[in-house]
């Protein structure tokens, strides 16, 4: 009970006109930073977090989660209609997409995308307020060595997720770790690679560091992939048969949404593994039940677009349960949402929900009523969000730089973070072009600080003794799921070769068969 009267307050507080502009605002400027080829959630979320500066800290994080989740749709649109996929969360829909747009299906893949988005972060919203509190009573009791083994747990994730190479991932942790401890020693006091900077006493700031790694340095990734020479499908929006999926769309794409939104959560849930990793996961779950697997990739299937997106988005939700009850981010938008926390005072972790009820079930709250915007939005504004996606990115580039160079500005005034915001969007550049990931450097960036102070006092309370990890419970079960997660590589790759090998010795055989098959067939004509 008392948990439907919160939610119910917190629905009630987002009610106010200001706040339903500011999420109708954040809904339609997620959509159009997804829609731009180059960008997407983290990068819409760098660049437009200066402006939220002058709200009060509320309504600011609601229309930054507005931000958020808008965005993860505007992705849909540059893959369904120029197959751009704006972050690797949206391939599969690109991969599903495209292929319906050129054979004149545009709209209705993109109606497809819309309602998945709407139905899973709808159920996800659910699952978010449920979970949050008991998630919260449980890290209530942490101290510093459970919070600092957290700490590790998602950067360890992310390191192993963070694609085929984990020296790559861990490369990019550690150069986080790195721009984090510049700045003042927390347990000393003295300075620490200052190099006499007054600028650099207070650390690299975060805001020109994500806006560097994720605005500018996605644009130049994007100008150097060539995407901006793709051209765009057309839209038919006449017809009434052409703008709407068919019943045989909808039959298909029913089941698929209801298997993607739950299995999204979850994944979400996972720090480092977020909505990339769910989209893909709920690819090939579709693939592999469909009864017509040669569709995926060649004429489009239905199912192959739901599926993904309805994972995308209820990931992108599920991401929220370790920010709000751990003060850990499971992406790297939520990192950049950490990053506003901090800046208006807020402390995401088990007593958030304690302290400051009000707005957290105020953002729990407000992610129901934007959805429904989000819902009303997409399918009204089709055509229009089509119109932005033919607009040149050589021409939107340049307007994109000077964006992310008056965010950088606009923090506290100073030309030298606008010289860091370049020099960042350089180096997320070559990282993109390396391998490493500008996410994980981000993550680390945020969780750093966190986990040298964990550690610190960790030491401090044991009188500089490692064994107080393993002298409390809750510490052990962190440390099992670490060992788990280190031996999870070590385990999948003698299995999947085991599994390639049963796969090719049963095609073999079935080939041999149908060799013998044909062989007594000729004998006996």
């Amino acid at each position: 009970m008392d948990l439907f009267s919160n939610l119910l307050h917190g629905i009630a507080s987002v009610l106010s006109p200001t706040t339903v502009l500011l999420l109708l605002v954040g809904v339609l400027a997620g959509m159009v930073v997804g829609v731009i080829p180059g960008l997407g959630p983290s990068a819409g979320l760098a660049i437009l977090l200066p402006l939220t500066f002058g709200l009060d800290p509320v309504n600011a994080i609601v229309m930054l989660a507005a931000v958020y989740y808008g965005a993860f749709y505007g992705s849909t649109i540059t893959s369904v209609l120029i197959n751009a996929p704006g972050d690797a969360a949206s391939v599969p829909t690109a991969l599903e997409g495209y292929p319906m747009a050129c054979r004149g299906r545009a709209a209705p893949a993109l109606i497809l995308g819309a309602l998945a988005s709407f139905a899973a972060g709808t159920v996800a919203a659910v699952l978010l307020a449920l979970t949050a509190p008991a998630a919260a009573s449980v890290t209530s009791s942490f101290g510093p060595p459970e919070l600092f083994l957290l700490v590790m747990l998602g950067l360890l994730t992310m390191i192993i997720l963070v694609g085929k190479n984990w020296v790559r991932g861990a490369l990019s942790v550690i150069l986080g770790f790195v721009i984090g401890t510049v700045g003042v020693d927390v347990g000393g006091g003295e300075q620490r690679y200052t190099f006499g900077s007054t600028e650099l006493i207070n650390g690299i700031p975060f805001i020109p560091v994500a806006i560097g790694l994720f605005g500018l340095g996605e644009i130049l990734w994007t100008l150097y992939n060539g995407v901006h020479q793709k051209g765009s499908a057309p839209v038919d929006v006449r017809a009434k048969s052409a703008f709407w999926p068919t019943r045989a769309e909808w039959r298909e794409s029913g089941p698929a949404i209801a298997r993607g939104a739950p299995l999204g959560f979850g994944m979400g849930i996972i720090p480092g593994a977020g909505a990339t990793v769910a989209s893909l996961m709920s690819y090939s779950v579709e693939k592999g039940i469909s009864r017509k697997p040669e569709r995926f990739g060649n004429t489009g299937a239905p199912a192959g677009l739901a599926g993904p997106e309805a994972a995308n988005n209820a990931a992108a939700t599920g991401a929220m349960v370790p920010l709000l009850t751990l003060g850990i981010p499971g992406s790297a938008s939520t990192a950049v949402l950490l990053g506003g926390f901090l800046m208006w005072g807020l402390q995401p972790g088990p007593l958030l929900m304690e302290q400051n009820p009000e707005f957290a079930w105020g953002l729990i709250g407000s992610m129901f009523l934007g959805n429904v915007m989000l819902i009303a939005v997409n399918i009204f504004c089709i055509p229009l969000f089509a119109s932005v996606t033919r607009i040149s990115l050589p021409t939107l580039a340049p307007l994109i730089i000077v964006l992310c160079a008056f965010g950088a500005f606009t923090v506290n005034g100073s030309v030298i973070e606008v010289g860091i915001m370049f020099a960042c969007g350089f180096i997320g550049f070559f990282m993109r072009l390396y391998g490493l990931s500008p996410a994980a450097l981000v993550i680390a960036l945020v969780l750093g600080p966190s986990a040298e102070q964990t550690l610190r006092q960790s030491l401090i309370i044991s009188d500089g003794s490692f064994g107080i990890f393993v002298s409390r419970q809750p510490s052990l079960v962190l440390l099992c799921v670490a060992a788990a997660l280190l031996l999870m590589p070590l385990i999948a790759v003698p299995v999947k070769r085991a599994v390639g090998r049963r796969i090719a010795r049963r095609q073999a055989d079935s080939s041999e068969s149908a060799q013998q098959d044909n062989a007594q067939e000729a004998e006996r004509s």
